[in-house]
């Protein structure tokens, strides 16, 4: 633990009392992870031994299932390449490296992250990325996860530190423009967290002079910006050496934790994300009801299509019985009703 870090987190200890017991100690602990983010984390063996992921674009072609829909329009931004198991550039270089590498969340309860006492990532989105290590590699242990803040996704990509983010990570217009997605594989939407006892009812004007936290470059900041009902939701300085990361911060979980030491008033985020927090403090609560409709996506750097036309693939045969299995495992206890994954739609 750092210097710097240190302080933050016994500060957090001392006021977390009363806010969940050991589940709100594990959300203290969580920003620790985030403060001191592990740039590197694969389970069973020295993660420094595999080399980084190639950034070749492949042109692989195949038929899939779905609804066809032009490329040239952003009114379905969630419309992906058809699934094929030709290997391209960037397939072939995963595989003569023998390790698929992710970029994944650490520390989002039931989503990504780190079992405290079995020390090895879990979640419904770790068992995608080793779904699709196995339909690349043959082998679902065959992964590399790299845990990566919520502002770095697309820097991570863009970079080659990771072949994929699996990391709840919304398919929007502008996103497409800056990495390639596969078929969308859940859906959520946009809501507000709150204490139980605080007087926000919702996405409305009962935020208007209420600080609310966001996690930088996510779709909950863009929509506060579109309309923030009057809700403080800026850092003085946001992006530069002055920035406090106290409204807007690099992890959403950090948020949580900001909320629980009464330095904010309430988060909006993913209420698939939300609910998971929510169940880890019975002092916080959903507020009101979603008020976007947005789709998960895995993400490959731009031109890599042969390896998103690889993933689409695997997502065909997931979404058969795999996909309900990992809900019924990590979501449907704190998201129940969700009869199956969307349907995939395809350019």
């Amino acid at each position: 633990m750092s210097e710097d870090t240190e302080p933050l987190v016994r500060r957090a200890a001392k006021r977390l009392r009363g806010w969940g017991g050991v589940a709100a100690m594990a959300v203290a602990c969580g920003l620790t992870a985030s403060l001191t983010l592990l740039p590197l984390a694969r389970e069973g063996s020295d993660a420094a031994a595999a080399p980084g992921p190639g950034t070749g674009a492949g042109a692989g072609s195949g038929v899939g299932v779905g609804a066809q829909v032009k490329a040239d329009t952003c009114r379905n931004p969630e419309a992906s390449l058809t699934p094929s198991t030709e290997d391209g550039l960037s397939v072939r270089a995963i595989k003569e490296r023998g390790k698929l590498i992710v970029g994944v969340d650490q520390s989002s309860y039931r989503w990504g992250y780190r079992n405290p006492e079995k020390g090895v990532l879990e979640g419904f989105d770790i068992a995608l990325a080793r779904a699709v290590a196995k339909g690349v590699l043959g082998d679902e242990n065959a992964v590399v996860f790299r845990a990566i803040p919520t502002n770095q996704r697309i820097a991570a990509l863009d970079s080659g530190k990771v072949d994929l983010v699996v990391r709840t990570m919304t398919i929007n217009c502008k996103r497409i423009e800056q990495v390639a997605f596969s078929t969308a594989y859940f859906q959520a939407g946009q809501q507000v967290l709150a204490p139980k006892r605080s007087d926000i009812t919702g996405y409305d004007s009962s935020l208007r002079g209420k600080r609310v936290c966001t996690a930088e470059g996510s779709t909950a900041h863009e929509a506060l910006e579109e309309n923030s009902f009057g809700a403080v939701f800026k850092d003085e300085g946001d992006g530069t050496k002055d920035d406090r990361d106290l409204l807007t911060v690099p992890n959403q979980l950090d948020c949580l934790a900001r909320l629980q030491l009464g330095e904010v008033d309430a988060v909006v985020t993913d209420n698939a994300l939300a609910a998971g927090q929510a169940a880890q403090d019975p002092a916080v609560e959903l507020k009101g009801e979603p008020f976007t409709k947005e789709y998960y996506g895995v993400a490959a750097k731009l031109g890599n299509d042969d390896l998103v036309r690889r993933v689409n693939h695997v997502l065909v045969g997931y979404r058969q019985g795999p996909w309900q299995a990992a809900y019924r495992q990590w979501l449907e206890k704190d998201l129940p009703g969700i009869s199956g994954p969307p349907a995939p739609l395809y350019k």
